[in-house]
């Protein structure tokens, strides 16, 4: 009967202890992204370019995932999933890169706000979310590439 108490204290230490642990970033080099993640770079955000120089990379491990975040020279960041593909993208001061938003994404945007660009894109499992430099942002099906809401 005495060991219940203990059991509980341990129990509740553990417990009260765990967000002191979960959600610590570390700093990695580029070379220790998983394989995804450094092919999107080098094709999406070639090194050549002074805009595209990394200034720091880390991995974000949580207990039950990992995720990635590359940060640009200029602001501009990528953030990547457990096995290296993009989740989002953000560029403050530039455009995201044609060949991560889908055609028909692009199709639909050129026809509602031709003026405007994109300046971020974030996708799920459902659905992908593009930030115009209008700072309209407009939510799209993944399935189906509809628009299914509209912020401001």
């Amino acid at each position: 009967m005495k060991r219940i108490p203990a059991l509980l204290a341990v129990l509740a230490a553990t417990l009260l202890s765990a967000p002191v642990f979960a959600g610590d970033d570390r700093p990695l080099t580029v070379q220790e992204l998983p394989a995804a993640a450094q092919q999107f770079l080098r094709s999406c955000f070639p090194s050549d370019n002074k805009e595209h120089k990394i200034a720091y990379a880390t991995v974000d491990d949580d207990w039950f995932d990992r995720e990635y975040k590359v940060v640009f020279v200029d602001g501009s960041k990528v953030e990547f999933d457990r096995k290296g593909e993009w989740k989002q993208v953000e560029c403050k001061y530039g455009r995201v890169p044609l060949s991560i938003v889908p055609q028909q994404i692009q199709a639909a945007l050129a026809d509602l706000y031709g003026d405007y660009v994109v300046v971020g894109i974030e996708r799920d499992r459902r659905e992908y979310e593009v930030k115009l430099s209008n700072r309209l942002e407009v939510t799209f099906d993944r399935s189906t590439f509809r628009i299914i809401d509209i912020d401001d």
